[in-house]
């Protein structure tokens, strides 16, 4: 796809562990704000992992069936998995005006459109985080977004269903919202895996990249 050399879109095969993504991200944080590294699109898989945000509750956590890991992390808790698509931004939001809801408001409607061109209609709902859409008429979580900026410079990003095991979801309150049930794009009727998922991004990846940076 074509981005700005300053931008490196990096896709990992296979399943790698939070921690070592976690890490890694952190490291690629640090170099990007102090002008050693370039900017980075991160697309990978997890391994089946509760992450804790920083406004976690421990009556959210119901069944510690997979390992929990608190992170710095906007957010509550939510479950990572196979299958489940997670996307990593690490951005300079110096050089883009910092602008921290504007950049929230973009990665939402990135993931949105990426949905759309799957024809899926997803929608973000004020004073509830996260991407929605309707499953059987009624709303259903399909993408979660949970953000920390450090001097500026933005880690983690936002994960969507693509076709996990939603019963693994089932070991906590998904982001603290008990009265609304999780979906994915299989569960949709949508034969899409994250390889075609990808593929949405990168084509709608310019115009999130455009509104992050407008002054």
């Amino acid at each position: 796809m074509p981005l700005p050399n300053d931008i490196e879109w990096r896709t990992s095969a296979g399943l790698t562990p939070y921690a070592d993504a976690l890490a890694e991200m952190e490291a690629r944080a640090a170099a990007v704000g102090a002008g050693e590294a370039r900017e980075l699109l991160w697309l990978l898989e997890h391994p089946p992992v509760y992450t804790a945000g920083t406004s976690a509750e421990a009556g959210d956590l119901i069944d510690a069936r997979f390992p929990v890991i608190a992170t710095g992390r906007g957010g509550k808790y939510t479950y990572h998995g196979p299958g489940q698509r997670i996307g990593y931004v690490v951005l300079d939001l110096t050089k883009r005006g910092r602008d921290v809801r504007r950049y929230v408001h973009a990665l939402e409607s990135w993931v949105i459109a990426a949905l759309g061109e799957l024809d899926v209609e997803a929608f973000a709902v004020d004073g509830r985080v996260g991407i929605w859409t309707l499953d059987n008429g009624r709303e259903a979580k399909i993408g979660a977004i949970g953000v920390r900026v450090k001097r500026w410079v933005t880690l983690h990003g936002f994960s969507v269903n693509v076709a996990p095991d939603l019963a693994h979801f089932g070991g906590i309150v998904p982001c603290g919202l008990p009265e609304y049930g999780v979906t994915s794009l299989q569960s949709l009727g949508i034969s899409a895996d994250l390889a075609t998922f990808d593929a949405a991004l990168a084509l709608t990846a310019d115009a999130f990249l455009e509104t992050v940076s407008c002054p």
